[in-house]
């Protein structure tokens, strides 16, 4: 049985004994839980088509390029800011070196 199976179990047990007050307080909590899920959901789905093509087109790029590996790790990223070196661009392309 999985962690969350057995949180499932033990859960129900405590619903079957529970009193009124108590399965109304846990029914409103799994709504309200519920509807943020969806507003979530539908936030992130309305702001990313609300961004320019452009940037959308920049930051698919940039997940891409995190998937495959090609990122730079947050402390060198500040000591090139703190020497100067992470403000060039690279020439044509637009992006930082």
């Amino acid at each position: 049985m999985t962690a969350t199976e057995v949180l499932r179990e033990e859960v129900k047990h405590y619903i079957e004994q529970a009193d009124d007050k108590s399965l109304r307080m846990v029914k409103a909590i799994l709504e309200i839980e519920q509807e943020a899920d969806i507003d979530e959901e539908s936030m992130e789905e309305e702001n990313w088509d609300d961004l320019p093509k452009e940037l959308q087109v920049l930051l698919t790029e940039a997940v891409k390029e995190c998937e495959e590996g090609k990122v730079t790790p947050h402390a060198r990223y500040w000591k090139n800011i703190a020497n100067g070196s992470g403000n060039k661009l690279v020439k044509g392309s637009g992006k930082h070196l």
